[in-house]
């Protein structure tokens, strides 16, 4: 067995589906992908414009890559049983029900990196916030293809699957080009609420509900709440539909019910110190305290108005600013804008003025 059949093999015994790559992406693909920067389609994730060139070529930054192994995680957990006690409301993307994919991905890379290394060769392992191409990579594998909602997706496995990269200083291949299965389906485009998917495989960050419960720290403009409905954290509303999900096997590890339905009564008495403690390991401790607090308000001022009025005098007191102002503006949008003056003077001039643009849209 040669040293590479080795690697692929330690991988897939730690749960992988493994597809061998070219060191550099399609041309197509880095076209489109510098074609979305330019138009702005990244939205507020910055550290998507640093050296792009490199991500659509990775070999000028490292020499030495002559392939690319890209392995496949899949998170169609099951869904479990909604605990009992506390506030339940809203959804949860998938991949957030268990444990947060990096803390158990990115051990695996650095032992296959040693590995590597045992073997003769060089390996460098990402998984997201590397200067690479994932689905891109994964697509020219073979082993599926980006679906029209920019996910890559698989005959056996869906789109429910977490990517990583490892780089090799090994040939890989052979590469074959898996078939686009989407047809003339376009459910996940009109599954969309805020309408983020605007061409074949292309979503745009500044419209997808993902982005904006899940990536972006500050207040969420007013004109995406109704679009936001249940989602909590993160967004499958093009998954769900997906007739490639329906044959998703079960996923390991099983997933957690305190992920999956959180109480959001947590996300207003806890400290960011104990959030974090309480949460560690999981994707919300990323995205912080405020920010769930945030998307809280406005699931329930968008389905649960009774709720809201049980949690808005707590919100209104909140030590976050973030959380301040979306509480006055959920209080405005029941009604409640008696409740609006006494958080606008605790405000910067700025934060103001999110409020007052949102109140004005309520009109």
């Amino acid at each position: 067995m040669n040293p590479l059949d080795k690697v692929v093999l330690a991988a897939r015994e730690r749960g992988y589906e493994v597809h061998h790559a070219p060191a550099k992406p399609p041309a197509m693909a880095a076209r489109l992908y510098l074609d979305w920067l330019a138009a702005g389609m990244h939205a507020g994730m910055k550290y998507l414009e640093r050296d792009p060139e490199q991500r659509v070529d990775p070999t000028r930054r490292f020499p030495w890559l002559r392939g690319v192994l890209v392995l496949g995680l899949s998170y169609a957990y099951p869904e479990p049983d909604r605990p009992l006690g506390g506030l339940r409301a809203g959804k949860v993307a998938r991949y957030a029900w268990a444990r947060d994919y990096h803390l158990r991905i990115e051990p695996h890379l650095r032992e296959l990196e040693a590995m590597c290394a045992q073997l003769g060769g060089i390996c460098r392992g990402y998984v997201d916030h590397g200067p690479l191409l994932e689905r891109s990579y994964a697509a020219a594998g073979g082993g599926g293809w980006v679906g029209r909602n920019g996910l890559w997706l698989t005959q056996s496995g869906g789109s429910y699957h977490h990517l990583a990269v490892l780089l090799t200083s090994w040939e890989t291949g052979p590469f074959s080009q898996h078939p686009h299965r989407c047809g003339g389906c376009t459910a996940c485009v009109h599954s969309c609420p805020t309408g983020a998917i605007v061409a074949d495989g292309v979503v745009d960050a500044r419209r997808c509900i993902g982005y904006w419960t899940a990536e972006h720290r500050g207040p969420i403009p007013v004109g995406f709440w109704s679009g936001i409905g249940n989602w909590l954290f993160g967004c499958d509303d093009c998954q769900l539909v997906c007739p490639w999900n329906r044959k998703a096997l079960a996923a390991q590890p099983s997933p957690d019910p305190e992920l999956a339905w959180p109480n959001l009564d947590n996300f207003f008495s806890m400290s960011n110190r104990a959030f974090a403690k309480y949460y560690a390991g999981s994707a919300f401790v990323r995205s912080g305290r405020p920010v769930l607090a945030r998307n809280a308000l406005i699931v329930l001022s968008n389905a649960y108005p009774d709720a809201l009025l049980d949690v808005l005098p707590v919100a209104l007191e909140d030590p976050s600013a973030l959380v301040r102002q979306t509480a006055a503006v959920a209080a405005a949008r029941i009604g409640r804008r008696d409740w609006v003056q006494k958080v606008l003077r605790g405000l910067t001039s700025r934060e103001r003025e999110y409020v007052l643009s949102a109140l004005d849209l309520l009109e």
